[in-house]
């Protein structure tokens, strides 16, 4: 197995602001295989947001985050 791969738990929703000044949110979900190694799928909203603050009331309202499950780059 490589040493460069995290068994780190990721954040659900990630913030990332683009090179525009738009704020994207990306949802990111885990899985398992069958020898308990985390697999990440990501998928980016459509949406753009102006701020990170804005990110972070659609991801509450649309997909349930709570406080903590946030990352940003």
């Amino acid at each position: 197995m490589s040493e460069d791969m995290s068994r780190e738990p990721v954040k659900p929703f990630l913030i990332q602001t683009a090179d525009d000044g738009r704020v994207r949110l990306t949802v990111r979900t885990t899985r398992y295989n069958s020898w308990n190694y985390p697999i990440v799928s990501s998928s980016v909203v459509d949406e753009t947001f102006a701020t990170a603050a804005a990110a972070r009331a659609h991801a509450k309202e649309n997909f349930g985050a709570q406080p903590g499950e946030f990352a940003t780059k």
